[in-house]
Order: C-alpha cells, then sequence, then structure tokens
C-alpha cells in the first residue's frame, strides 16, 4: 500500500509537472482569447443553471397559481437565456479552435527546429517514418490538454458548481441524497486514469510504426515490386495492424469502462431522489414546483458530470501524448558548439587532418591516426575499398560528428573551434546519393545558396551538364520534381544535386562519388563542368572509379581505416605492390573483360599507358 500511495504521489506530480510546463509556455501568450472563451464558457453554464431555476416559476406561479400574466416574461427570459447560449457556445467553439490550431503550428514549428539542431547520430538511430508518425500524432496533445481543461474548468465544472446551488436551494436533503454517488465515481475515475496511462503510451508507440512503415513501404515501392516483397511485407504489416488494433481496443474497453460506472451512479441518485419527492409529496401539500427545478436541476447536472469524468479520462491520453513532445524536446543536441566558438574564416582553403580517430560508438575504430592534407586550390582524391573510411572523413570535415582524437584544421583553425554554421557555409557536398526535395527544380538548386538569382540557378544548372534537360521538362525550371526527384533519372537528380553545389560558391568543395550515376557520355560533360568548379577551389574527392581521379594533384588511399598510401597517379601507379596500383589493374582488366578485347584507349588511360 506505501509503495501504491508512493506511485499515486509520483503520478500526480509528474501530471502537475507537465500541466504546469505547458501553462508556463503557452498560457501567457493567449490570455485574451482563454478569457473570452472562458465567459463564454461562464455564460453557457449560467444559462444551463437558469433553466432549471426557472422550472419553479414555470410550475408553481404559472401552472399551479395560475398567474398567467407572467407566461410572456417567463417565455421571453427562456428565450433571451438559449439565444445568449447559442452565441456564447459558437465563440468558445472558434476561440479554441483558433487557439488550439496555433499552438499545433508553433509546435510544429518548435519541433522541427529542435530536430534540425539535433546532431546526425539521433536521425541515424531513429526511423525517419516512425519519428513523423509519432510526432504527428502527439502533436495535438498540448491543445487539447489545454482546451479539455479550460472547458472542464469554465464550463463543465461551473455548470455543475450552478446546478449544485440550484439543488441546495430548492431541497437541502434532496442535495445530500444525490451527491452521495461524487465519492464512488472519483475512484472509479482515478481507476481509469491508472489503467489508461501506460495503454494509451503503447498505442502510441505502435501506431507509430505502423505508420512509418506504411511510409517506408510508399517510398520504396519499387524495390518491393522488383523483389516480390509484396506478400512478406503484407503479412509484416498485418501483424503491427492486428497489435495496433488489440492495443485500441484495449483503450476502449478501459476507458469506456467509466460508461456504464456513471450512468448506473447517476441512475440510483435519480431513482433515490425521485422516490423520495414522491414519498414526501404523498404525505405534504407544498407546491411541486420545488421537487420539478430540482429533478432538472439534477438531470441537467448528469451532463457536466459525465464530461468531468470523461476529460479526466481524456486529459490522460493528452498528457501522455504532451509527456512524449516533451520527451524530443528535451533530448539535448550532443553536438553543440563550444562556448567561445568564432566564425570560420578561410582565406586560403588549406585543410588539413591531424592524427583524426573515430569510431561511431562502441564500434570498431574507423579512422586510425590518419593524417593528410588538402592543399589549397587544388584537388585531393581519396580513394580505397568500401569500409575504408572515406565518406567518414567527409562526415568529420563537416563536423557531423566529433573526433575521438587529433583535430581537423582549416586554414590554421580548428573546426572544433568554430561555429558548424560557419563552417558548413564554406563547404559544398555533392553526396553519392542526390538528395532531392519538394518544390521545383529551380528551388532544389537554390537550396544551395537562398539568396542566388534566376540567373546564377540557371548559369550553375549549365555548368553541371543540366540546363538542356531542365529545359526540355514541362515548366522548365519551375517543373515540380515530385517526392525525392521520382519524375527524374538518377543521372539528372546527380547533375542537379551538382548545380546546388556550384550555386553555393564555397570555397571548398566535396565531392563524394558526385559522377558515379552518370553514364559515360554525361560523366565526361559533367567532369569537364566540374574541373572549371574546382579551379581556385581546395576540392576533395572520393571515387571508386580510378578513371576519375587520375587528374587530381594528390591521391590520397585508405585501407581499413588507416592512410596507406598517398602522392600522384604517376608515382602510385609504379608500386607494383601497392593498394593503389592493384586497383588499377583490377579496374583496367574489368574493363577488358566486359568489351571482350582491349578497350579503346582514353586519352587519359593512354598518358597512364606511357607512364608505365
Amino acid at each position: 500500500m506505501a509503495v501504491t500511495a508512493l506511485n499515486k504521489k509520483a503520478d500526480t506530480g509528474e501530471v502537475v509537472a507537465v500541466i504546469r510546463r505547458v501553462l508556463a509556455e503557452n498560457g501567457r501568450d493567449f490570455v485574451p482569447q482563454y478569457v473570452l472563451a472562458a465567459i463564454c464558457m461562464l455564460a453557457i453554464a449560467a444559462t444551463t443553471a437558469f433553466s432549471a431555476w426557472i422550472m419553479r416559476d414555470i410550475i408553481d406561479e404559472v401552472f399551479y397559481r395560475q398567474r398567467w400574466s407572467l407566461v410572456g416574461w417567463i417565455c421571453a427570459s427562456i428565450i433571451i437565456a438559449f439565444t445568449i447560449r447559442g452565441f456564447a457556445t459558437y465563440g468558445q467553439a472558434v476561440l479554441l479552435a483558433v487557439v488550439g490550431n496555433n499552438i499545433v503550428a508553433r509546435y510544429q514549428r518548435r519541433i522541427f527546429d529542435h530536430l534540425m539542431r539535433l546532431d546526425i547520430g539521433f536521425f541515424t538511430s531513429t526511423r525517419s517514418g516512425q519519428l513523423a508518425a509519432q510526432i504527428n500524432q502527439n502533436v495535438t496533445g498540448i491543445r487539447d490538454l489545454l482546451n479539455m481543461t479550460l472547458s472542464a474548468v469554465a464550463r463543465d465544472l461551473v455548470s455543475l458548481v450552478g446546478l449544485v446551488a440550484v439543488m441546495v436551494s430548492m431541497d437541502p436533503l434532496l442535495s445530500m441524497i444525490a451527491l452521495v454517488v461524487g465519492p464512488p465515481l472519483v475512484y472509479g475515475v482515478n481507476y481509469l486514469m491508472r489503467r489508461l496511462r501506460q495503454v494509451t503510451r503503447e498505442a502510441i508507440v505502435i501506431n507509430s510504426r505502423l505508420l512509418g512503415a506504411m511510409q517506408e513501404a510508399v517510398q520504396g515501392i519499387a524495390i518491393i515490386k522488383a523483389f516480390t516483397m509484396e506478400k512478406v511485407l503484407a503479412d509484416r504489416m498485418s501483424g503491427l495492424i492486428d497489435h495496433a488494433e488489440n492495443r485500441t481496443n484495449k483503450i476502449a474497453r478501459v476507458s469506456e469502462r467509466l460508461g456504464p460506472i456513471t450512468e448506473i451512479l447517476a441512475g440510483l441518485a435519480i431513482a433515490a431522489v425521485v422516490a423520495y419527492a414522491a414519498w414526501r409529496a404523498s404525505v405534504s401539500a407544498e407546491p411541486p414546483g420545488s421537487v420539478f427545478a430540482f429533478i432538472t436541476a439534477l438531470l441537467l447536472a448528469y451532463d457536466p458530470v459525465r464530461k468531468l469524468a470523461r476529460v479526466q479520462v481524456n486529459i490522460e491520453r493528452a498528457l501522455v501524448n504532451a509527456r512524449m513532445i516533451y520527451e524530443l524536446l528535451d533530448i539535448e543536441p550532443q553536438q553543440g558548439d563550444a562556448s567561445n566558438a568564432g566564425t570560420l574564416k578561410v582565406s586560403e582553403g588549406n585543410v588539413r587532418f591531424e592524427n583524426v580517430r573515430f569510431s561511431y560508438g562502441e564500434h570498431m575504430p574507423v579512422l586510425n591516426g590518419v593524417s593528410l592534407e588538402a592543399t589549397a586550390g587544388r584537388t585531393t582524391a581519396i580513394v580505397g575499398p568500401s569500409g575504408a573510411g572515406k565518406s567518414t572523413l567527409f562526415a568529420l570535415l563537416q563536423r557531423f560528428y566529433d573526433l575521438d582524437g587529433g583535430r581537423i584544421v582549416i586554414d590554421g583553425q580548428d573546426i572544433a573551434r568554430v561555429t558548424k554554421n560557419s563552417l558548413r557555409s564554406a563547404i559544398a557536398y555533392v553526396s553519392q546519393h542526390p538528395y532531392l526535395f519538394e518544390g521545383s527544380i529551380r528551388d532544389n538548386i537554390r537550396y544551395g545558396r537562398p539568396d542566388a538569382t534566376d540567373a546564377e540557378v540557371e548559369e550553375a544548372a549549365r555548368l553541371a551538364n543540366a540546363h538542356d534537360f531542365v529545359l526540355q521538362q514541362p515548366q522548365g525550371f519551375d517543373t515540380l520534381v515530385g517526392e525525392n526527384g521520382v519524375t527524374l533519372s538518377g543521372g539528372q537528380r546527380q547533375r542537379i544535386s551538382i548545380a546546388r553545389a556550384i550555386v553555393r560558391d564555397a570555397p571548398i568543395l566535396l565531392l563524394d562519388e558526385a559522377t558515379s550515376a552518370l553514364d559515360n557520355e554525361s560523366e565526361a560533360k559533367v567532369q569537364q563542368a566540374l574541373e572549371k568548379v574546382m579551379a581556385g577551389r581546395t576540392t576533395l574527392v572520393i571515387a571508386h572509379r580510378l578513371s576519375t581521379v587520375v587528374n587530381a594533384d594528390h591521391i590520397v588511399v585508405l585501407e581499413e581505416g588507416n592512410l596507406v598510401e598517398q602522392g600522384t597517379h604517376r608515382a602510385l601507379v609504379k608500386k607494383p605492390h601497392g593498394v593503389y596500383a592493384r586497383f588499377h589493374r583490377m579496374q583496367m582488366e574489368k574493363a577488358e573483360d566486359l568489351l571482350g578485347e582491349n578497350p579503346p584507349a582514353s586519352p587519359q588511360a593512354e598518358e597512364t599507358e606511357e607512364r608505365h
């Protein structure tokens, strides 16, 4: 029993803390609207109590004493009361809807801004579809919590108090008989709230998994159909749906238990009152107006009592939603700027990795003391097998993660001591997986630099060899790209991604397999365009195809997180047992196998053979 009491106390404290936080963050901003809504609700409560109170005069004065002259006044007062009630109901509904929608909008903005501040590690460990679904389910919890609290206090509670006052004024003894159902009802509501809290949270998590899985299935529909995965995923989805259905049914069973409890208690109270009033009327000659007014007030009081009991259950659901939203908002970014972080000032663009060590969490180290320098204004190529740590170098240079050891320096400035915004503003990045956002082709290129003019956007597309195919689209640069550029080919998406990096006009350029999605002809054209863009910039290139890096000023070879070789293409291919030379031989042999004969030598290949 002591443990139960402590749990109740902890739960109550948590509920109060959440409500206080919600009120502290939102209450002041909507005081005028909430005051007006409260006035409307008080008017509703007053007219409800008036409807019960006027019954005594209708029965006693009109029908019992037959004072027909009062009929007009009574009818007019009833019309006025219901008119006030109608406008007050409309006013409070509109005011609460406007305030509620504003609260949802501000929390959506707040959540998105917060997500943008979180580090990459959070997103790599969280499924995007599930996160989006969970946010969508929970964001309305704050709104519902405020609206239901105000409705419960200003409308239902005041209505109940007013009706109880009418009941007491009409007959105190009958009031005591009616109010004896209060304690059992309160106990039943508290019991249901404790049962509902855990099952509601489970249902939200399950539904978010379900919606997230559906979203991911839609996004990967091409793979699903290509591998005939429809039946497998349908079975898996059916299991999730069954689980979600069971949780939802359990919520319904638990929360709807309040209905029979309330109805039974209300029926007992009303029956007891009617029985006692009938007995008393049979032994006395008092006018029946007070009894009718009392019974009317009692019947009208049933509605706010039912709503107050129900609102506690609904508030518990909203509290679960609100707590899960705050759990997300309270996640602290693991990778903030240093307290004395300055602004990165790039004069030349010299990049230096000094004994860099890094691992993802508790996994095996990805980089083991890597030291290299990308000379300002030159092109440095990074090659090596998959998993060697090439893309990790790019991620660390952009400070997506913090180092385990060593440091990265740009023009003598440690990037850990400058703001991430100033660091990333000095870098243009082209991923091997081009990603396009909702909007037009022009919008997606302009994301590289929001203040770029239309002329600059079109020039960037021209340099990326994208201008011609863009003009062939239905609306040219204003053509919508669809979800992740689904209306464009992989090569077209890549060229738009390259144009986005070009328009950024940053001193440091990162190309992660930038031409991997292009055919040979497009690759040659884009490579020529990139060579123009790379001129005068510090460029780091990751490539598996060595044909794209033979002209690099410096080549770095990584293997199993270690820098094993570096130098120019000419120097590296001359090492008979070198890693780079082995890669070069393998790719030349593969090209010969694909053609069935020695391939026609490109100028670059011919030059390479002459160097041998």
